[in-house]
């Protein structure tokens, strides 16, 4: 008689220890961010955000950074890929030396040593509500308690919140229908 050979039992694998201590939300966004945004390209999202600072309000208006490669295991000498808009592909190519210097300025070190130019639609953030318009003045007896606040943007808050109030219009009365 012979034995059936035995199988061998998964070992489970137990998972790290458990700190027990409170970690801030920024240790864990570099991690998260950091995967998305290696994934598209960028290393810094900055790059995007603050694009009209870094070449100007005019290029800003004609170009928009798509993505930043470096060769593998490097942070520098990269290669930045912008989108720009109709003909000014020519334009872009002609200053790129001064983009590639402004963007490793913005850097602080050569992280880009190449521009590819492609022709697109640039992608433009949407527009910003349009403000509303200007709060009815507030009573009297409402306007004497918010004059001693000396943060403006509270002031402000509250005056509008405090003019709602005020207006009998604003206020539904149940039952009835006007």
């Amino acid at each position: 008689m012979s034995k059936a050979p035995r199988t061998r039992q998964p070992q489970s694998v137990a998972p790290p220890p458990r700190s027990n201590r409170v970690r801030p939300v920024a240790d864990l966004l570099p991690d998260i961010g950091g995967a998305a945004f290696r994934r598209f390209g960028f290393v810094q999202s900055a790059v995007v955000s603050r694009w009209g600072e870094i070449v100007g309000e005019r290029y800003a208006r004609v170009s928009s950074p798509e993505s930043i490669r470096f060769p593998h295991g490097k942070r520098a000498d990269g290669t930045l890929t912008l989108t720009v808009a109709g003909a000014h592909g020519p334009m872009m190519q002609h200053i790129a030396p001064e983009i590639v210097e402004r963007v490793n300025r913005f850097f602080g070190y050569a992280a880009v040593a190449r521009i590819v130019i492609r022709a697109g639609e640039l992608r433009r953030p949407r527009a910003r509500a349009t403000p509303r318009p200007a709060a009815p003045p507030l009573p009297a007896e409402l306007g004497d308690s918010l004059r001693d606040i000396a943060d403006p943007e509270l002031k402000a808050v509250l005056e509008a919140l405090a003019s709602g109030l005020a207006e009998p219009k604003s206020i539904p009365v149940l039952g009835k229908v006007r």
